[in-house]
């Protein structure tokens, strides 16, 4: 594990990255307390997964339809 000031982590950001790259946990500190962990960027490999939201949202019966000042305001209507 490397732990570096923020000073030294501006000054080293592309060696703090390699270390982190290589699966080394680098620890960000301000006045010796951590404050950010640097870690490589994964993509997930896996297929999202819908539903989440299944009963929580409700979508109301007129929401594809413009109010008449707003259509006209867009063409969508003769004025």
């Amino acid at each position: 594990m490397t732990i570096s000031n923020i000073h030294e982590a501006k000054s080293q950001l592309s060696k703090l990255i390699e270390k982190a790259e290589r699966g080394e946990e680098v620890i960000i500190a301000r006045a010796g307390k951590p404050v950010a962990r640097l870690v490589p960027y994964r993509v997930s490999t896996e297929p999202r997964e819908g539903g989440q939201w299944k009963g929580r949202v409700r979508i109301s019966a007129d929401f594809d339809e413009l109010p008449p000042d707003l259509a006209e305001a867009f063409g969508s209507v003769e004025p």
